[in-house]
């Protein structure tokens, strides 16, 4: 898939953007001539780009649109090697927030890179150990910390995930998670959940249960298509949007859009060749893009990049035009939440 193939005139290129959901990692020996076959398309996904960083980011946030900001979202980058194993996810956020320096110097241009971080603290934990991994992470970056993401991604076909696989079915339900996460509430914090589609009511029973907590839905929920779900994505999709519409009842969720660029959904437009036009794009995923939005409403939703993974189906300006062409109908102030607005007040940022 080259360069030249997915170049596409930007859409609206004055529209402001603050990009909610994106990674940075290295990987050293993701990619090479002597691995094996990959063993699912995540892990195909993941050899496109084995390191995405400062350098990397900003490459893509300069490929034409109007990005002013970006919220980075744990990924498992930059743990710290040793030292008490509740406190190694610290090390990602300082990592992080190492980069919001470098972006916020201003040498890089205008845009706040990483102006946002939510890392990870494992909730099970005991209860002392998950306040004191709490408080750390807002030591180290106490302007731009704003929450957590630990996601509950499990399908009982181990093939849907592949080496995402979590480890069992149910975390959110469990009184252990509980516990912890009743921690976050008083702190301030959000939470970001990562989950696939048949497991949506169980976070619709953790919302109702925390009706005080920020929670942030990513990718739409992750529809499934792959699999045991090969070739029943569109029997199931009422199914998911009923899912979606009773989480949407909760005034505390709010809704990423995107993530619909990833392998699970089963889209031909995954690591297709030559890569889909936005337009392609746009058709594949207004269903679910036009359901979410109708649930939630613009001012609980934002298009979210998911960059690096999403590089599977598209590049970073081709995405933004895919979701610039799906906000064609939406008036001037429901554009201005979708694709900043809503990000900016969620994640509480400070922006110049």
């Amino acid at each position: 898939m080259t360069e030249a193939a997915y170049a596409e005139p930007i859409l609206e290129p004055d529209l402001p953007i603050v990009d909610p959901h994106h990674h940075l990692w290295h990987r050293p020996g993701a990619k090479g001539a002597d691995l094996p076959p990959p063993s699912h398309p995540f892990e195909a996904l993941t050899r496109l780009s084995p390191r995405y960083l400062l350098d990397e980011l900003l490459a893509d946030l300069r490929r034409g649109h109007n990005v002013k900001a970006t919220v980075f979202v744990q990924c498992g980058a930059m743990y710290r090697g040793d030292g008490p194993a509740h406190l190694r996810p610290v090390g990602e956020t300082e990592f992080v927030n190492g980069v919001a320096a470098m972006s916020a110097s201003g040498i890089y241009g205008d845009v706040r890179a990483c102006a946002g971080i939510v890392g990870h603290v494992d909730l099970t934990q005991d209860e002392a150990l998950v306040a004191e991994a709490l408080e750390r992470h807002l030591q180290v970056a106490p302007d731009r910390f704003r929450g957590i993401r630990h996601s509950a991604s499990w399908d009982a076909d181990p093939a849907v995930l592949g080496p995402l696989q979590r480890g069992a079915a149910g975390l959110y339900a469990s009184d252990a998670f509980r516990r912890g996460f009743a921690r976050l509430a008083p702190l301030g914090l959000s939470f970001d959940s990562w989950l696939l589609e048949p497991q949506i009511p169980e976070l619709t029973d953790l919302a109702r249960a925390f009706p005080e907590t920020t929670i942030v839905l990513d990718h739409v929920g992750t529809p499934l298509g792959i699999g045991a779900y090969a070739g029943r994505r569109e029997e199931r999709f009422e199914t998911w949007r009923k899912a979606i519409a009773d989480l949407a009842a909760c005034p505390n969720v709010v809704a990423k859009v995107g993530g619909l660029a990833m392998p699970f959904a089963g889209f031909a437009t995954f690591m297709s060749d030559p890569p889909a036009s936005s337009e392609r794009l746009a058709t594949d995923w207004r269903p679910y893009v036009e359901a979410t939005i109708e649930a939630f409403g613009p001012d609980r939703c934002m298009f979210e990049s998911n960059f690096p993974v999403d590089l599977g189906s598209c590049t970073y300006d081709v995405l933004w035009n895919a979701f610039k062409r799906l906000a064609q109908g939406w008036s001037p102030d429901e554009k201005a939440a979708l694709f900043s607005g809503t990000a900016t007040r969620v994640y509480r940022l400070q922006l110049p």
